[in-house]
């Protein structure tokens, strides 16, 4: 599934989430995340070594909910499928979403070096549904 045009608009101004994922056990687990559009597929960032990564290694299911900072009521949840992108595009992906977010970073190759560092990898969001107050 597609977002609408409406989904995809509420995305593109709000990008901070919560991004709930399922331990072994079921019970889910949360994380405060950003979230942007890259080329029109939904990304956020992660490391290797987050617990979020090892729920999605066993189970790519996620539920992000999408909020307004600007209005309490507002707000789009989103089921998902997760694709980890951790490969040696990682650094160039990372950047993508950054820019994306929050422009150019100072230094270019100072952050794919941190990116590489750092060991992060994106988390992309197959959308299955989506529902919510926005």
């Amino acid at each position: 599934m597609a977002l609408s045009d409406q989904d995809r608009e509420f995305v593109s101004k709000n990008r901070s989430a919560v991004m709930t994922t399922l331990k072994a056990d079921g019970m889910p687990h949360v994380a405060r995340v950003g979230v942007g559009l890259v080329d029109g597929r939904l990304w956020s960032s992660g490391t290797e070594d987050r617990l979020r990564t090892k729920h999605l290694r066993r189970d790519p299911r996620c539920t992000l909910f999408v909020f307004d900072d600007g209005h309490a009521y507002r707000w789009l949840a989103l089921e998902t499928t997760v694709t980890i992108r951790d490969g040696p595009d990682a650094p160039q992906q990372n950047l993508a979403l950054y820019r994306a977010l929050a422009g150019e970073p100072d230094d270019v190759d100072e952050y794919l070096r941190a990116m590489v560092a750092e060991r992060r990898l994106v988390y992309e969001f197959e959308v299955g549904r989506t529902y919510g107050m926005n």
